[in-house]
């Protein structure tokens, strides 16, 4: 059996999104397509904002079946088993053409980006006739991954529409690309999800026991919240609740512990050091969220509620607590990028932190 290489539009462990069965929660997005194809103004070029892991992919690819289906005019709803559906999971559909950071050989990794070669290949795909005529639908994922070069060989494209031919393309940080390129697209602009409908997607894709915690730690990102799920996240976010829950007392053992566990190997399901910062970040930053509006509801973990009450009881801790995760979390990651030691960024991170705690916790 060959092993399935990474693919860098999908999260490990979790469907690809062109196999998912429904857009949930944007229908906003989904009508302002629908009305521009009834019109017959479908414009050229759709850019598909918003933050990381909230479903645009999985709007980008339901879109791309309705075009080549010949949907109906109010649902974008295609038959799993219609066969337009059928080649675009199996990624043998001629008339879609999916770039992406692809796989590199040679280092075994994934590209750190999308590079000029993935856009001319484009280019050939819009240049050759569609075997059973109608549409072309090309997906970039994503598009703000593009180096400079495959920028401006976009530009190109926008710039002379191919017959026929819908560009989708995926940005989660929109102000990287180029103007032009912007200007020249119809943006589709979604929000995070909100907490019953990330409940509910949540659910629907296996992790409905954890599904609330996890929808509290994700901001409304499906795609993080799965990630969280896939490293054990929940379990290494209530070690940190852990770690601060003896203050004025440190716990050294426990930080200890958590610290060392961040100079793990990095796997395709994550990086132990990242998923640790990332974790803090967020602790941090609903730490910093109780002193203005109360301890979160719902908790993430256990015992959450009552820490962040005791160490953030007004707007004065928020904003010290508010500047320590970004001097912190900044300063930890420029280590790790040049190779210090994870462990000892992690532990030096947690003793700064704890000693900030006695001036602000209440007693």
């Amino acid at each position: 059996m060959t092993e399935e290489l990474p693919e860098s539009d999908r999260v490990p462990g979790a469907p690809h999104p062109r196999n998912a069965a429904s857009v949930i929660g944007h229908d906003h997005a989904v009508q302002e397509f629908l009305a521009s194809a009834q019109a017959h103004r479908l414009h050229h070029a759709w850019l598909i904002t918003g933050p990381r892991g909230i479903g645009k992919a999985t709007l980008a690819w339901a879109l791309a079946r309705w075009l080549l289906a010949e949907g109906q005019a109010d649902d974008l709803h295609i038959p799993p088993e219609h066969p337009v559906a059928r080649r675009i999971s199996a990624l043998s559909e001629p008339r879609v053409n999916l770039v992406r950071r692809g796989f590199d050989a040679k280092t075994g990794r994934l590209k750190a980006e999308i590079g000029v070669e993935d856009i001319r290949a484009l280019l050939s795909f819009f240049h050759m006739s569609a075997a059973e005529g109608g549409h072309r639908v090309a997906i970039v994922d994503a598009a703000d991954q593009m180096n400079n070069s495959a920028a401006n060989a976009l530009l190109k494209v926008l710039e002379e529409p191919p017959q026929g031919g819908v560009i989708l393309l995926i940005a989660h940080q929109p102000a990287r690309l180029l103007p032009t390129i912007r200007s020249r697209c119809r943006e589709l602009r979604l929000s995070p999800l909100p907490a019953d409908t990330m409940r509910q997607v949540l659910a629907g894709l296996g992790t409905e026991e954890d599904a609330e915690a996890l929808a509290a730690l994700s901001a409304g990102s499906v795609g993080e919240a799965l990630r969280l799920a896939g490293q054990d996240g929940l379990k290494v976010y209530g070690q940190i609740i852990a770690c601060f829950d003896t203050l004025p007392r440190f716990d050294r053992i426990k930080a200890r512990a958590f610290a060392e566990a961040a100079g793990g190997r990095a796997t395709a399901e994550g990086d132990p050091f990242d998923l640790r910062i990332t974790l803090l970040d967020l602790f941090l930053t609903r730490l910093a969220r109780s002193g203005l509006m109360g301890a979160p509801i719902p908790e993430a973990a256990a015992g959450e509620g009552a820490l962040m009450a005791r160490l953030c009881p007004d707007a004065e801790a928020a904003r010290i607590w508010a500047e320590a995760q970004s001097d912190l979390s900044a300063r930890a990651r420029a280590g790790r990028a040049v190779n210090l030691d994870p462990a000892a960024l992690v532990m030096d991170m947690l003793i700064q932190l704890a000693g900030l705690a006695p001036a602000h916790m209440k007693a």
